[in-house]
C-alpha cells in the first residue's frame, strides 16, 4: 500500500528532512526535482510549499503532508489533522504570527490601525483577526520581504516569528499575537478512510513523534546496591518511573531511565555521590510514549 506524502519545501524543508532521518526514514532530494525518494518503497514524496500543502491534500493529489497549522487555517480546506509536531525552522517550539508596527509609529493596539494598510502573507487569518477586533483595516497580500514594507508601503504587518530578531532588526514593535502555529501532519479524508493508508500514515506519525521525543534526551543505565536505591532515585529526574531490574547478585539492582541531555552534567556526579556504579549515558533515536 503506497502513500503520496508532501514534504514542505522552503524554510521548513531542512528541519523536516532531519526529523525524518532521526525517525529512521531517509528522504533523498534533488535540487532539480520536486520528487524525492525514500528508504521505504511504500512512501512516495513530493516537495510542496507549505502554503499549498492543504490544497493538494484536500484535492487528493497527496494522501498526507506536513505543513503549518497557519496554512491549514488560512486555506479553510477540509483535511484531517493526524498529529501535531512541535518544531520550526530554528527551534522545537511554536511560531507566532504577530501584528507589528514601526517602533516610532503612533500604533500600539489593533484599534489604532483602523483604515490603515496591513501587509501579510496570511491574508484571510489577518482579516478575520481585525474583524473580531471590530477594526476596519485594509489587509493586503505581501509576496515576501514583509518586514521592510513599513512605513513606506504599509502601516503595519502581520508576520511569522520564532525569536523576534528579524522584527527587531527592522525596528518593528510587536503589538499583538494573531495566531500561534506549529507543524502538523494532515491527511486526505478518503485516504484516512482507507485502512491500509491510514495505518501507514499513523505509523509515520508515531515514528516522527518518537524522534522528536528523543531529541535533546539521553538514556542512563547504572547499578546500585538496594540499600542505596532510595538515594539514587531521589537524584533522578525521570521521564516516567525508572525501570529497576534485579541483578544476579541479589544485593544489587540495575536502574534505567531517560533524562534531558542538559541535566546529565549535574545528575551524573550526584549519582556517583549516591553510591551508583557503572553509570552509562547513551544517545536515543526515538522515545515512543
Amino acid at each position: 500500500m503506497k502513500i503520496r506524502l508532501g514534504i514542505p519545501k522552503g524554510s521548513l524543508q531542512e528541519a523536516t528532512l532531519q526529523l525524518f532521518g532521526r525517525a529512521g526514514l531517509r528522504v533523498y532530494t534533488s535540487a532539480r526535482s520536486y520528487f524525492a525518494s525514500t528508504g521505504d518503497p511504500e512512501i512516495e514524496c513530493m516537495l510542496i510549499r507549505a502554503q499549498e500543502m492543504a490544497r493538494y491534500v484536500e484535492h487528493g493529489a497527496l494522501d498526507a503532508g506536513l505543513t503549518g497549522l497557519d496554512w491549514v487555517v488560512e486555506s479553510g480546506l477540509d483535511v484531517i489533522t493526524v498529529a501535531d509536531l512541535i518544531y520550526a525552522k530554528q527551534s522545537r517550539g511554536k511560531v507566532r504570527w504577530v501584528l507589528a508596527a514601526p517602533e516610532d509609529s503612533p500604533f500600539h493596539r489593533a484599534e489604532d490601525l483602523a483604515g490603515r494598510i496591513i501587509a501579510t502573507e496570511l491574508v484571510q487569518v489577518t482579516r478575520n483577526y481585525f474583524r473580531k477586533q471590530g477594526v476596519d483595516a485594509q489587509v493586503e497580500l505581501s509576496w515576501g520581504a514583509t518586514e521592510v514594507k513599513p512605513p513606506m508601503l504599509a502601516d503595519a504587518i502581520v508576520e511569522v516569528t520564532e525569536t523576534g530578531s528579524s522584527l527587531r532588526a527592522n525596528r518593528l514593535r510587536i503589538l499583538d499575537t494573531v495566531l500561534e502555529s506549529n507543524t502538523q501532519i494532515i491527511a486526505n479524508k478518503s485516504a484516512w478512510e482507507d485502512c491500509g493508508k491510514r495505518r501507514k500514515i499513523e505509523n509515520l506519525a508515531l515514528m516522527l513523534r518518537g524522534a522528536m521525543e528523543a531529541q535533546d534526551r539521553v538514556g542512563l543505565m547504572l547499578n546500585v546496591r538496594k540499600e542505596n536505591l532510595a538515594g539514587v532515585l531521589a537524584v533522578l529526574p525521570a521521564l516516567q518511573n525508572p525501570t529497576i531490574s534485579n541483578l544476579s547478585d541479589s544485593d544489587w539492582v540495575a536502574v534505567n531511565t531517560i533524562i534531558d541531555e542538559a541535566e546529565a552534567w549535574q545528575v551524573i556526579p550526584r549519582l556517583k555521590q549516591a553510591q551508583a556504579q557503572g553509570i552509562v549515558e547513551y544517545p536515543l533515536n526515538k522515545v515512543v510514549m
